[in-house]
């Protein structure tokens, strides 16, 4: 039985590949100190071993690594915003916690690392769709402290004698995805749309995002831990562009009601329009998307209906 190590395995990317590997049998660790994770989020996964910990710790962090053949590092500071405003937490977290992951999984002798980068890397859009090769622009602390941490990852894996594959989310939502007035657009729509809030739109709503579910996202992290040679970078979205104003429009469908929506002016260090080229994924990891966007926001609806009614 292979033996995985999930940091930040209790948040809402991290518990959907803690889930999955449970469902494929592998012996199953998760570190998390909790700061957005949620202990909930694991209760139905009795097989995996929950310690609470920071990834900074480096002393943990290596004692975890024992017996383990691949580390799953989703452990961040997350966001945008909330590292424009916290820079320094971001890139302790993002850069220096990475380091010492790192080097706790290379002293272990662990042969594979999957690392959870960001699309934020690249910045502002050049041209459409984003290729791994687009320039890497970041706008934020965030974008440049994910931006660091992969090229981290990269230097190690041609260093040392492990692969080590940074999969590049785009906009991911699911199951899972608590309410973060910091956080993305879905869950925050979600949450104004069962409280009766209007939706607020920053700018003319006409600005797009590659939207991919989490459960694709949690099947891309175990294909590329399996799949040898599978080392570098990946794109990891839908590969399709929706803009905000469409989302409102499958949102009303979704739900049955007229929304009430309102404007504001842009928001600072975000991108205006976002799609992924996942060829790559595709041909090296066998990395193919298989919920649509609608079947996805209708799950998600419906989880935090129940979340909402367990308050």
């Amino acid at each position: 039985m292979s033996k995985a190590l999930v940091t930040g395995g209790a948040g809402f990317i991290g518990s959907n590949v803690v889930k999955l590997l449970v469902e494929e049998g592998y012996d199953t660790v998760v570190l998390d100190n909790l700061s957005s994770g949620y202990q909930q989020n694991l209760e139905a996964l009795a097989k995996a071993r929950f310690v609470g910990g920071d990834i900074r710790n480096g002393d943990l962090v290596s004692k975890l690594m024992d017996g383990v053949n691949v580390v799953f590092h989703l452990a961040a500071a997350v966001g945008n915003l909330r590292s424009i405003e916290q820079p320094i937490e971001d890139s302790d977290v993002n850069v220096i916690g990475t380091v010492r992951v790192l080097e706790a999984a290379r002293k272990a002798g662990v042969k594979k690392v999957v690392f959870s980068s960001s699309a934020a890397i690249f910045g502002e859009v050049k041209h459409l769709p984003i290729r791994e090769d687009h320039p890497l622009d970041p706008e934020s602390p965030y974008g440049a402290s994910k931006m660091a941490a992969e090229k981290l990852c990269l230097a190690y894996s041609r260093l040392y004698e492990f692969e080590v594959a940074c999969l590049r989310y785009f906009n991911v939502y699911g199951v899972n995805q608590r309410y973060d007035a910091y956080g993305n657009v879905i869950p925050i729509f979600a949450h104004r749309l069962l409280h009766g809030q209007p939706l607020v739109i920053f700018g003319d709503g006409q600005q797009t995002r590659d939207f991919v579910n989490v459960r694709d996202v949690a099947r891309a992290n175990i294909l590329a831990a399996t799949t040898n040679g599978a080392s570098g970078a990946f794109n990891i979205a839908s590969g399709t562009s929706t803009t905000i104003n469409s989302l409102v429009d499958i949102l009303r469908e979704i739900h049955g009601d007229r929304l009430a929506v309102e404007h504001a002016p842009p928001r600072k260090g975000e991108v205006r329009d976002s799609c992924a080229d996942i060829s790559a994924a595709r041909k090296n990891l066998g990395f193919e998307p298989a919920v649509d966007i609608k079947q996805g926001l209708s799950e998600y609806v419906d989880w935090v209906k129940l979340e909402m009614r367990s308050l």
